[in-house]
C-alpha cells in the first residue's frame, strides 16, 4: 500500500509517493529518467545496518541504471560553500552529462545540497528526492527549495529546483534515533499550526501512537503534512506573494539559533531549533493579543510530549537575546520595510507581521533563553 500527493506545477509536475518498503525501481522506471544515476548519500548509511541499507538501495537502482555513489558527511557543516565547491569539482571530474540524474538519499542536509548541485551543475540536472528522515519526508524534500548556508545565515545561497519525484519510504524511519524522529515531528507540528486546526487536534489525540511509530499513523501524518506544504507551494512556488513565507513559522528564530550554535548539529539540530522558534513565535503572538496565553501552554505541552525543547536550556545551549536579534536581521523575509515574522492568528492559522519593535521581539525571545 502507498499514498500519493501530486504537486501539479505547470511544466514541473511531480508526485510525492509515501509508503512502507517502497519498490524504488518499479516507481522510477515508468518515469523514463534515463540510466545514469548519481547518488549523493549521507555517510551514516556506510555503517547503518552494516551498510546493508545503502547496498540494497544501490543494487536496486543498478538493475536499471548505471549508479555512481558520492558520500557526504552528516550534519549542517556539509551545507557550506566550501564543501559544495569540493563536491562539485569531484562530480564534474567524473564526467557527468545533461542526462545524468541526481538522487538525494538522506535527510534534509543531503536533499538541500544535492538539489543545489542538480540546479547548478551543467545549468541544471534532473533530480530525485529520497528522504530518509521524518523531517525531510514531511518538509524539506517537498517544494523545490535547495541551497547551502553562508556565514551570514542559513540557506542564503540557493535556488528553486523542483524534483522529478519524491519517494518517502516509512521503512527508513525505523533507523532514526529518537532525537532525529522528534526533530521531524517539529515540522509536522509547524504544518498543523500554520494551516490545519483539525490536524493539530489529531496530533494531540494520537501523540502516543505517533511516538510508538505506528506505520498507519506515520503514513497519515506524512500525507497530511505534505498536502499542507503542497497547497502552499502551488499558491506561491517562488515566494512572490507572501503565502509561502507562512511555511517559515518559527524559522526566523530557529535559523538565528542555529547560526549562534555555529551549525554544529550537535548542541542543536534543526527540528529542535524550530521547536524553540515556534515557542518564541507563539509567545510573541500572545504578547500582541493575537492568541490567548493558554494556547502557548498548549503548544509547549505538545512539544514536550514529543521530547522537543521549548528553551535553549532544554538542549544545554546558551545564547544571548541581543545576538539572536542581530542574526535575525539576515532572514530572507527581511526587506526594505524591515524584519517580517510569521505569527499565529489562532491554532491552525498563521499570518505575516512586520513593523514589530525590537523590544517586542526581545521580550518574546528572552523567556526561552533564561537560565
Amino acid at each position: 500500500m502507498m499514498a500519493q500527493v501530486s504537486i501539479p506545477l505547470p511544466g514541473r509536475s511531480y508526485d510525492v509517493v509515501i509508503g512502507n518498503a517502497l519498490d524504488f525501481t518499479a516507481i522510477l522506471k515508468p518515469l523514463k529518467l534515463g540510466n545514469d544515476w548519481l547518488v549523493i548519500y549521507d555517510t551514516v548509511f556506510d555503517t547503518l545496518a552494516e551498510g546493508e541499507v545503502l547496498r540494497g538501495f544501490a543494487d536496486t537502482l543498478g538493475a536499471c541504471a548505471r549508479v555512481r555513489l558520492f558520500a557526504v558527511p552528516s550534519g549542517e557543516a556539509s551545507k557550506s560553500l566550501a564543501y559544495y565547491g569540493q563536491l562539485a569539482e569531484k562530480i564534474l571530474a567524473d564526467r557527468i552529462t545533461r542526462d545524468t540524474v541526481v538522487i538525494a538519499f538522506g535527510g534534509g542536509v543531503i536533499g538541500d545540497l544535492a538539489g543545489f548541485l542538480a540546479a547548478s551543475l551543467l545549468r541544471g540536472l534532473r533530480f530525485v528526492q529520497i528522504p530518509t528522515t521524518l523531517l525531510a519526508q514531511v518538509d524539506s524534500s517537498v517544494g523545490g527549495k535547495v541551497g547551502i548556508n553562508a556565514h551570514a545565515g542559513k540557506n542564503l545561497i540557493g535556488a528553486f529546483h523542483q524534483p522529478s519525484v519524491v519517494l518517502a519510504d516509512l521503512a527508513m524511519l525505523a533507523y532514526l534515533p529518537r532525537r532525529e524522529f522528534s526533530a521531524g515531528i517539529a515540522e509536522v507540528l509547524k504544518a498543523a499550526l500554520l494551516a490545519d486546526h483539525d490536524f493539530w487536534l489529531w496530533l494531540e489525540d494520537h501523540a502516543e501512537a505517533i511516538r510508538a511509530r505506528e506505520p498507519s499513523r506515520l503514513e497519515a501524518l506524512i500525507v497530511r503534512a505534505v498536502r499542507i506544504k503542497a497547497d502552499v507551494v502551488l499558491a506561491d512556488e517562488t515566494e512572490r506573494t507572501g503565502r509561502r513565507a507562512l511555511l517559515n513559522l518559527g524559522h526566523t528564530f530557529a535559523h538565528a539559533l542555529e547560526a549562534a550554535a555555529g551549525y554544529d548539529g550537535v548542541r542543536l539540530i534543526h527540528g529542535e531549533a524550530v521547536a524553540i522558534g515556534m515557542t518564541m513565535a507563539a509567545r510573541l503572538s500572545a504578547e500582541l493579543g493575537m492568541i490567548p496565553s493558554s494556547d502557548v501552554v498548549r503548544i509547549e505541552t505538545l512539544l514536550h510530549a514529543f521530547a522537543l525543547p521549548t528553551t535553549v536550556q532544554d538542549v544545554g545551549f546558551a545564547a544571548m537575546a541581543e545576538d539572536l536579534y542581530r542574526l535575525m536581521q539576515y532572514d530572507k523575509k527581511t526587506d526594505q520595510q524591515g524584519l517580517k515574522l510569521v505569527l499565529l492568528a489562532r491554532l491552525g492559522q498563521a499570518v505575516v507581521r512586520s513593523a514589530l519593535s525590537q523590544g517586542q521581539i526581545m521580550a518574546a525571545i528572552q523567556p526561552s533563553l533564561e537560565v
